[in-house]
């Protein structure tokens, strides 16, 4: 599901957290993959959108996570990834982790960051 900004604030807001939230995403990862017996690897696609996943893969079982859609789950406050790449969905911005200069709140969004990736390693098969 593609988000879809409504107002050029948010698009602003966007523009600021996309980046800052896959490099939380990235580095939480690693440290996961770090004591984990799952194997990572980052793979690029194409389709529906340019981007890449993340591919986890322990005694032939295999899992792949798009990273646009953890970031879009990061950003706003409203997304749910679902398996209509096609649709578009209203979303608005995660505020939270704008601080009140207008600025990244790093702690937050790294907090943010981590739940979702514990939750995505919490649910692979033992």
């Amino acid at each position: 599901m593609k988000p879809k900004i409504t107002n050029a604030i948010a698009w602003q807001q966007a523009e600021l957290l996309m980046q800052p939230a896959l490099i939380r995403l990235i580095d939480n990862i690693r440290k996961q993959l770090d004591e984990s017996v799952w194997k990572g690897t980052y793979q690029e696609v194409q389709l529906p959108v340019p981007g890449y996943q993340l591919c986890l893969e322990h005694q032939g079982k295999e899992m792949c996570v798009d990273l646009w859609e953890l970031c879009y789950q990061v950003c706003f406050s409203n997304y749910t990834p679902t398996h209509v790449k096609s649709q578009s969905v209203e979303v608005e911005i995660d505020t939270s982790l704008i601080d009140e200069t207008g600025n990244v709140d790093w702690n937050r969004l790294d907090e943010k960051a981590t739940q979702l990736v514990d939750e995505i390693f919490a649910q692979l098969p033992s």
